[in-house]
């Protein structure tokens, strides 16, 4: 510059000016001593030899430098009313931060020198504005190589501009790596969480989701009312609401099974027998079509639907000393008693999975350990195989995959619940996670998200991410829901919601969503 024609010293100096009232946010710097080069220094002397510009860069340009400054930030809009500027220098300065558009306005800016300040990270929007810029230089800044740093890493991939190698300072495993050379795939910044979209004020044990006519619905068990609640998806007020019920006694247990088009609710209560209703396109409501014998399920818990081959079932777990756990078939016109599994074990839960292929039950009781029953082809019935072991007192089981791999959560009220693994030929250890007062452990995938949920009578639920690389569940989130018991996800309109069941207080709707902390 000090090669400059003299209006051009005019010009810099003038910059100067106008930059440092920005910059210190209007305190009066002090008088100049001379105008040939413009650097502001921690004692607020504008002018001093700027040694700090690289040689190759051409002498005649227009430029404005800052060296041992004491303002801690660079504004947005900083260089708004200094366009004609071609090269700025920020050199050993105290600032930390560099706002978004802090460069907006200098269409004509080539070469940009951020070096040996205090700065750990940049906004994606910093160089917005910059179209000529051609070399930057960042060196020397302890840069915090995080999700906020991800843009900067793509940037630096798509930039024509050239950057002087760049390093990490943390975190430790990032620190001394070459900013340069890093990838965006190496950061995981999606993240996800729940939280309440919608409260439902009444109690509830059962939730259960189907899908009918094209759409979306959601079944909820009302003990103390006896109902069973229908919601669907309001597209306009975009919530959940209630368009039909379904008036019971003491009902722990509404059940929807679709068959061929049409859907039945196998509706399981205490006391008043459990039936099986019908819906009636036409009259637009649920008639009652059969009564489910009462010398068998005389205090049904549980109830799970599945289909073999060609045919629907569903099986019905009776808690009372002298019920029996039933299997029913469905034989074109209602369901028939097909098999009794076992009397007066006082069956808790039951569950339909497949293991190598060939369809099981697993039932739970508060008399024994689970039982693991097979699917015999050739007599069309359960046939028992064996216990899960060191498993008494489990209350219930819920089984998930990952990829091939056949995993269950198995739920006790008091001591640990378990997670385990198939191993070939019976179920094995691979965590447990301390429980008090749990009666419900649900293994849930929503999108590639895998999850299992812990309930708790005492305390908080756990929600538990399951860890790819760890191949186990870390925790993950803590929600606080009264007596859940059970958990139920519900994909609509592209988004996706937990249902919690709440035996003590209302019934609660969560939306899960995603994070994007490099945003």
């Amino acid at each position: 510059m000090g090669n400059a024609s003299r209006p051009f010293r005019r010009i810099a100096y003038f910059l100067c000016l106008l930059s440092v009232l920005l910059l210190t946010e209007g305190k009066k710097p002090v008088k100049p001593k001379c105008p040939a080069w413009c650097t502001c220094t921690k004692d607020n002397a504008l002018c001093e030899n700027a040694r700090s510009i690289p040689r190759s860069v051409p002498p005649d340009v227009i430029s404005l430098s800052f060296v041992r400054s004491a303002f801690t930030k660079i504004p947005e809009g900083s260089f708004l009313l200094t366009p004609s500027l071609q090269l700025l220098l920020f050199t050993s300065n105290t600032f930390d931060v560099i706002s978004d558009d802090a460069f907006m306005g200098l269409p004509h800016l080539e070469y940009l020198f951020i070096e040996n300040n205090s700065i750990k990270s940049i906004s994606r929007n910093t160089f917005r504005g910059l179209k000529s810029l051609i070399h930057l230089d960042l060196r020397g800044n302890a840069f915090n190589c995080d999700c906020k740093l991800k843009w900067l890493v793509e940037w630096l991939g798509s930039t024509n501009a050239t950057v002087e190698d760049i390093y990490c300072e943390s975190p430790p495993e990032y620190k001394k790596r070459k900013i340069n050379s890093l990838s965006s795939k190496e950061f995981d910044c999606i993240i996800t969480e729940f939280e309440v979209f919608q409260s439902l004020p009444y109690q509830s044990l059962s939730v259960d989701t189907f899908s009918y006519m094209n759409d979306e619905h959601v079944v909820i068990a009302q003990p103390f009312t006896g109902k069973c609640i229908f919601l669907e998806w309001d597209h306009v007020e975009v919530m959940f609401r209630n368009y039909d019920n379904i008036t019971g006694t003491s009902t722990v247990v509404c059940k929807p099974i679709v068959i061929e088009s049409q859907l039945y609710v196998i509706v399981a209560q205490l006391f008043g027998g459990s039936h099986i209703y019908k819906r009636d396109i036409f009259a637009n409501k649920f008639i009652k079509i059969q009564d489910i014998e009462i010398l068998k399920i005389r205090k049904p818990n549980d109830i799970e639907t599945f289909r073999i081959a060609e045919d629907w079932y569903f099986v019905v777990a009776d808690s009372s000393k002298a019920g029996f756990t039933t299997v029913y078939k469905w034989n074109g016109n209602g369901f028939y008693s097909h098999q009794s599994l076992h009397a007066w074990y006082r069956d808790t839960d039951v569950e339909f999975l497949e293991i190598a292929g060939k369809p099981h039950l697993i039932l739970s009781s508060s008399s024994q350990r689970p039982v693991i029953y097979q699917w015999n082809k050739g007599t069309n019935e359960f046939v028992k195989r064996f216990d899960i072991q060191d498993m008494e007192d489990a209350y219930a089981v819920k089984h998930f995959k990952v990829k091939e791999d056949v995993y269950i959560c198995l739920t006790r009220f008091i001591g640990d619940s378990k997670v385990m693994k198939w191993g070939g030929s019976a179920f094995l250890d691979l965590q447990r996670m301390p429980s008090r007062g749990s009666m419900v452990f649900q293994p849930l995938q929503i999108r590639n998200y895998q999850y299992a949920i812990l309930g708790s009578d005492y305390s908080f639920t756990q929600v538990y991410y399951w860890d790819a690389e760890k191949a186990k569940f870390v925790k993950f989130q803590e929600l606080n829901i009264q007596a859940p018991r059970s958990f139920i996800h519900v994909s609509i309109d592209k988004r996706d919601f937990l249902f919690a069941s709440s035996f003590k207080g209302t019934t609660l709707i969560y939306k899960h969503v995603r994070v994007d902390l490099s945003a």
